[in-house]
C-alpha cells in the first residue's frame, strides 16, 4: 500500500466510525492517518474531520485548536471556518465566531446553513450589548444604594445586596460588575463589618471568580490574599462559611483554569497560577495557628485543605502541593490536633477541630507515593510530639499525648510509630490514674484510640484491661466512665462477628451495651460525652444479641438519631457503623463447607456466624430501623458539609442504603422519606465499593419505582451515569442486570434521558450485554435497546453498512424465551417504523426471516402477533417488491385469517398488509369485497 492511499483509508476508516457514532475511535483514526506524513491537502482534511470529532464530544478548546491548523493549511476551507465558529460559539468568543461566519458567507453566498448561523449569532451579540448597556446603570446604582450610610438595614439595602448576588451568578453579569471598579467597591462592604453587607459581598465575589482564572487572580491582587483568608476567622458562622465557598470556587479556578467567559486579558494577567495557589494555601496555614481566630474558622480552613490540596486521583503523578504542605504546615496542623478544647488554650477549637485536622493528616500521608516521603512525615511528626513530651511538664505531656490521639485516628500508621517512643505509653497508663478529670480524659481517649489498633490491642488487654475496668467501676465522673466503657466495647469487640470468639464472659457485652444505651438516652449530658456511647455501640453491634435489643430500643434509636443530626459531627462514622452492623451490610463470605471439615482436622479455629444473623432476624431489624426513621436521619448525615463525611463514611452509609432497599416493599418508606435524592451524590463520590452499592440501590429504586416521582426534576439525569456505571465488566451479573432494568425504564420516558444515556457512552456496553449467556441479563439488554431506538442516533447505527444488529434483533424474535422475542419484536417494529430503508434489509440478514416472522403472527400471545403484524406491514409499505415476496408464501394465508378476526389491532395491521398487496396488484380482493 501506498502512503497516501494508507492515508485515504484511514481516513475512510474514520468516517465510517463517525457515522457509527464512535467518535473516539474515529478520532484515533484520523490521528494516526495525521502520522502517516500526509500531504498537506490532507493534513488539512483530518484536522477539520478531528474538529467534527471534538465538537461532537463536547471538547470546544480542542476543536477550536484542530480548525485553525486546518485553515493555516488551506485558509479558504470553508467546513473547517465553519466548525471553528461552532467551537468559538460555545466557548462564548461571539466576536470571534462572526469573523469565520462572514467568511464562509463571501465563500458560499447560497449556503442556508451559513446564512442561518450569521443570523442567530448576530442576534446574540445585540442581546449582549443591550444586556451590558441596561446593566451600567444598575451595577452603579445598586453600589450607591449599599455603600449609602443614609440607607441603614433598610428593605432597600436588602434588595440590592441580592440583585447584586442574582446579577453576579450570570457570566455577563459578573464581567459587567468586575469591569465597573466592583471589585473595590465590594472591598468598601467588606470593610463595614457589617454581617448582612459582607455575606451579599462574599457571595458577589463569588461570582465574580467562579470558573475564571484571571478574574480571581486580579480579585486576590486587588483584596490581598491575606484579606479574604482573615474574614474565615470571624465570629460570625454564616460570614465564615461564605468565605469558605468563596476560597473553595478561588482554588477551583486556580486549579482548573478557565472554562468559560471573557478570555482576552489572560495571558497579560497570569504569570502562574501555581504560585497564586501556594501563598493561598500557605495563609490558610499560618490561619490555623493564628490566635483570636474563631474555632468555626480553623475548622473552615481544615476543610478548604483537605479539599484542595491532596490529588483528586492517584492516577495523577504529581503530588507536589502535598509534599510542600507537610514541610511547610505539618507542625501548624499537629498543633491544631494537639489542642485541648476544654479548658480553652490558646488556640479557640470546637468538638471537630480535632478529628478534620486527623482527617487532613490522613489525606496528606494517603497521597504520598514513597517510603523515603512516608519516612520524612513519620520523622516530622515524632520530632514535634518528642519537642512537647520532653522538657516541657505534665502540660507538654498531655499536648503531645492529645497529638498522638490525633494521629491515631488518622494516618494510624504514624501514631502507632509514636506510641513507641519511648516513655508516650508510659504515660498514658500512668494518666489514666489522675485526679484531674481533664488530664485523665486525655489519657484514657489516648488509651481507646490505641486499643482499636491491632498491633496494640494485645498490648493493652494485658496492661490496659484492669485499668478500664477500675475506672468505669470506681470513677465518679460520667465522662471518664462512659470512655472507659468504649475502651471494654472495643477490646471485647475484636473477635468482630465471629460468635466463637468471645473476649469476655457470657453476657459482658450485653451489660456493656445496656449501659451504653442508658447514656445514650441521657440528655443531661453534653453531646460530645454522649458520642462516645455510640462509639461503644459500634463496636458491640458485632454481636447479634446486641444488635436485637438494640433494635427493639426505640428511645435509644430516637437519641442515636437526634445524635446524628447534632453539631457534634465526630460522631457520623459511629452512626454509621452502628447501622451498618445492625443490617448487616458489611462484606460476609460464606465459608466453603470443605475447607471448614479441613479445618477442623487441623484444628485450626473456625469462624461461626450467630444464630440471630441468619436473613430472617435482618429482615426483622431493617423493618424496624425504617420504622424508628433511619432514612431521614441518613438523609441528614449525607447532607452534612464537613470533612467528618469520609469516603469510608459514605461507603458505610451506601451500604446501609443497599441493605434497607432489598425488600420491594420497604423501597416506598425509603423514596418518600428522600433516600433517592441522598443515594445520587453517594452513588457519585467516595470509595469505588460505597459508589457501586449507592448505585445499586438507585437501579432498584428505579425499577420499581416511577423514576419521575423518585426523583423529581433535574435529578432523575444524575441517575443515568451511575446506572452506566454498574455495566461494567467487574460488577457483578445482577448489578448488570438491575441497571440494564433500570436504564430501560429511563430510556421510555424521553428523548432527553435517551440522549444522557447515549452520551454516557452506554450503547456499547448493552449492546455487549445482547450476547450474554444469561438469558435474564440477555432479556434485560434487548428490552433497553428496544426503548433506546426511539433515538435517531440508534437508528443511524442500525441503518449503518457492515454490521449485525439488525440480524441479531430478527434472530432473538424467533427464540424459545417468549420475553426475549417480545423485546426483540417491539425493537424491530419500531426500527421497521422508523427507518423503511431497514425493512429490504430482513430478507438479506437470515434465510430464516419469513420462517420467524410468520411464527410471530402465528402465537398464541397477542402481543408478540401485534408487533409481528407490524414488522409485516412496515415492510409490505417499504416496497412492491417484498411485498410479492410475502404474498408469494404463506404469509397470505395466516394474514387473510387474521385479517377476518375481531377489531384488534392485529387485525388492523393484517387488513391493511392486504389492502397494500391490492394496490400493488399483487392480488386480487374476492367477490366479497374480502
Amino acid at each position: 500500500i501506498t502512503l497516501n492511499s494508507a492515508v485515504e483509508q484511514l481516513r475512510k476508516e474514520g468516517n465510517e466510525l463517525f457515522k457509527c457514532g464512535d467518535y473516539g475511535g474515529a478520532l484515533a483514526a484520523y490521528t494516526q492517518a495525521l502520522g502517516l506524513d500526509a500531504t498537506p491537502q490532507d493534513q488539512a482534511i483530518l484536522h477539520r474531520n478531528r474538529a467534527a470529532c471534538h465538537l461532537k464530544l463536547e471538547d470546544y478548546d480542542k476543536a477550536e485548536t484542530e480548525a485553525s491548523k486546518a485553515i493555516e493549511k488551506d485558509g479558504g476551507d470553508v467546513k473547517a471556518l465553519y466548525r471553528r465558529s461552532q467551537a468559538l460559539e460555545k466557548l462564548g468568543r461571539l466576536d470571534q465566531a462572526v469573523l469565520d461566519l462572514q467568511r464562509c458567507v463571501s465563500l458560499e453566498p447560497k449556503n442556508k446553513v451559513f446564512q442561518e448561523a450569521l443570523r442567530n449569532i448576530g442576534g446574540q451579540i445585540q442581546e449582549k450589548v443591550r444586556y451590558m448597556s441596561s446593566t451600567d446603570a444598575k451595577v452603579e446604582q445598586m453600589f450607591q444604594i449599599l455603600l449609602d450610610p443614609e440607607e441603614k438595614g433598610t428593605e432597600k439595602k436588602q434588595k440590592a445586596s441580592q440583585n447584586l448576588v442574582v446579577l453576579a451568578r450570570e457570566d455577563a453579569g459578573a464581567e459587567k460588575i468586575f469591569r465597573s471598579n466592583g471589585v473595590q467597591l465590594l472591598q468598601c462592604l467588606l470593610d463595614t463589618g457589617e454581617t448582612d453587607l459582607m455575606l451579599a459581598a462574599l457571595r458577589t465575589l463569588v461570582g465574580i471568580c467562579s470558573e475564571h482564572q484571571s478574574r480571581t487572580v486580579a480579585t486576590l491582587s486587588i483584596l490581598g490574599t491575606r484579606r479574604v483568608v482573615s474574614i474565615l476567622g470571624v465570629e460570625s458562622q454564616a460570614v465564615s462559611l461564605a468565605a469558605c465557598h468563596l476560597l473553595q470556587v478561588m482554588f477551583d479556578a486556580l486549579k482548573e483554569g478557565v472554562k468559560k467567559g471573557f478570555r482576552g486579558k489572560e495571558g497579560a494577567i497570569i504569570v502562574d497560577p501555581a504560585r497564586e495557589l501556594k501563598v493561598l494555601i500557605s495563609n490558610l496555614l499560618d490561619l490555623l495557628t493564628e490566635v483570636g481566630v474563631s474555632g468555626q474558622g480553623r475548622d473552615n480552613a481544615l476543610t478548604l485543605l483537605i479539599k484542595a490540596v491532596p490529588r483528586k486521583s492517584l492516577k495523577d503523578p504529581n503530588n507536589s502541593l502535598t509534599l510542600w504542605v507537610i514541610d511547610q504546615g505539618l507542625k501548624k496542623i499537629l498543633e491544631v490536633g494537639g489542642s485541648l478544647q476544654d479548658p480553652p488554650g490558646e488556640l479557640a477549637v470546637t468538638a471537630n477541630s480535632r478529628m478534620s485536622a486527623s482527617i487532613l493528616l490522613s489525606k496528606l500521608f494517603d497521597d504520598l507515593k514513597c517510603d523515603a516521603e512516608r519516612e520524612n512525615f513519620h520523622r516530622l511528626c515524632e520530632n514535634y510530639i518528642k519537642s512537647w513530651f520532653e522538657g516541657q511538664g505534665l502540660a507538654g505531656k498531655l499536648r503531645a499525648i492529645q497529638t498522638v490521639s490525633c494521629l491515631l485516628q488518622g494516618p494510624c500508621d504514624a501514631g502507632n510509630r509514636a506510641l513507641e517512643l519511648s516513655g508516650v505509653m508510659e504515660s498514658v497508663i500512668a494518666l489514666c490514674a489522675s485526679e484531674q478529670e481533664e488530664e485523665q480524659l486525655v489519657a484514657v481517649e489516648a488509651l481507646i484510640h490505641a486499643a482499636g489498633k491491632a498491633k496494640r490491642a494485645s498490648f493493652i488487654t494485658a496492661n490496659g484491661v484492669s485499668l478500664l475496668k477500675d475506672l468505669y467501676k470506681c470513677s465518679e465522673k460520667d465522662s471518664i466512665r462512659i470512655r472507659a466503657l468504649v475502651g471494654l466495647c472495643k477490646l471485647g469487640s475484636a473477635g468482630g462477628t465471629d460468635f466463637s470468639m468471645k473476649q469476655f464472659a457470657e453476657g459482658s457485652t450485653l451489660k456493656l451495651a445496656k449501659q451504653c444505651r442508658k447514656w445514650l438516652c441521657n440528655d443531661q449530658i453534653d453531646a460530645g460525652t454522649r458520642r462516645w456511647a455510640v462509639e461503644g455501640l459500634a463496636y458491640l453491634t458485632f454481636d447479634a444479641d446486641v444488635k436485637e435489643e438494640f433494635v427493639e430500643d426505640a428511645a435509644a434509636l430516637k437519641a442515636l438519631f437526634q445524635l446524628s443530626r447534632s453539631e457534634e459531627r465526630s460522631v457520623l462514622f459511629a452512626v454509621a457503623s452502628a447501622l451498618v452492623n445492625c443490617t448487616n451490610s458489611y462484606d460476609y463470605e460464606e465459608p466453603d463447607p470443605k475447607m471448614v471439615e479441613l479445618a477442623k482436622y487441623a484444628k485450626q479455629h473456625v469462624p461461626e456466624q450467630h444464630p440471630k444473623d441468619k436473613p430472617s432476624f435482618v429482615r426483622a431489624r431493617v423493618k424496624k430501623l425504617l420504622v424508628a426513621g433511619v432514612v431521614s436521619a441518613m438523609v441528614c448525615m449525607v447532607k452534612t458539609e464537613s470533612p467528618v463525611l469520609t469516603s469510608s463514611c459514605r461507603e458505610l452509609l451506601s451500604r446501609v442504603f443497599l441493605a434497607l432497599v432489598e425488600e420491594v416493599e420497604d423501597r416506598g418508606t425509603v423514596v418518600a422519606q428522600g433516600g433517592g435524592r441522598a443515594l445520587i451524590p453517594l452513588a457519585l463520590e467516595g470509595t469505588d465499593v460505597g459508589q457501586t452499592k449507592a448505585a445499586q440501590a438507585l437501579a432498584k429504586l428505579t425499577i420499581t419505582s416511577n423514576p419521575e416521582m423518585t426523583f423529581p426534576g433535574e435529578r432523575i439525569y444524575e441517575v443515568v451515569r451511575p446506572l452506566v456505571s454498574l455495566l461494567h465488566l467487574n460488577c457483578s451479573g445482577l448489578q448488570n442486570f438491575e441497571a440494564l432494568m433500570a436504564l430501560t425504564n429511563l430510556a421510555g420516558i424521553s428523548e432527553r434521558l435517551r440522549q444522557k444515556i447515549l452520551k454516557e457512552k452506554a450503547v456499547p456496553m448493552i449492546e455487549g450485554y445482547m450476547f450474554e449467556e444469561h438469558e435474564m441479563i440477555r432479556r434485560a439488554a434487548t428490552e433497553c435497546m428496544c426503548n433506546l431506538a426511539m433515538s435517531k442516533e440508534v437508528q443511524d447505527l442500525f441503518e449503518a453498512q457492515g454490521n449485525d444488529r439488525l440480524k441479531l434483533l430478527v434472530l432473538y424474535s424467533g427464540e424459545d424465551d417468549e420475553l426475549l422475542q417480545r423485546a426483540a419484536a417491539g425493537g424491530l417494529a419500531m426500527l421497521t417504523s422508523m427507518r423503511p430503508t431497514l425493512c429490504s434489509r430482513i430478507p438479506q440478514v437470515t434465510t430464516h426471516w419469513l420462517e420467524i416472522l410468520q411464527a410471530l403472527l402465528l402465537s398464541s400471545n397477542q402481543e408478540l402477533q401485534h408487533r409481528g403484524a407490524v414488522v409485516v406491514l412496515n415492510m409490505v409499505e417499504a416496497s412492491r417488491e417484498i411485498a410479492s415476496t410475502l404474498m408469494e408464501s404463506e404469509m397470505m394465508e395466516i394474514l387473510s385469517v387474521l385479517a377476518k378476526g375481531d377489531h384488534s389491532p392485529v387485525t388492523r395491521a393484517a387488513a391493511a398488509c392486504l389492502d397494500k398487496a391490492v394496490e400493488y396488484g399483487l392480488i386480487q380482493p374476492n367477490q366479497d369485497g374480502e
